[in-house]
């Protein structure tokens, strides 16, 4: 499996540490998981807008067709 570095100041490195040990879980699961949630939220964000832009232009596209 492929790895990836990341860097954190001090204060964002102590802010990990005491979340993943009040979770109960390692820095790297937290953090694994923690960057997997913002990439399938910008997934849902992504998907949420390009249906509201189809809808808002459904009346436009079939009148164009």
């Amino acid at each position: 499996m492929a790895g990836l570095n990341l860097r954190f100041s001090d204060e964002e490195l102590d802010a990990l540490r005491e979340r993943a040990a009040a979770e109960g879980r390692s820095m790297q699961a937290f953090a694994h998981d923690a960057v997997i949630a913002a990439m399938n939220e910008h997934s849902r964000l992504f998907n949420e807008a390009a249906e509201h832009v189809l809808k808002a232009s459904a009346e436009l596209n079939r009148r164009l067709a």
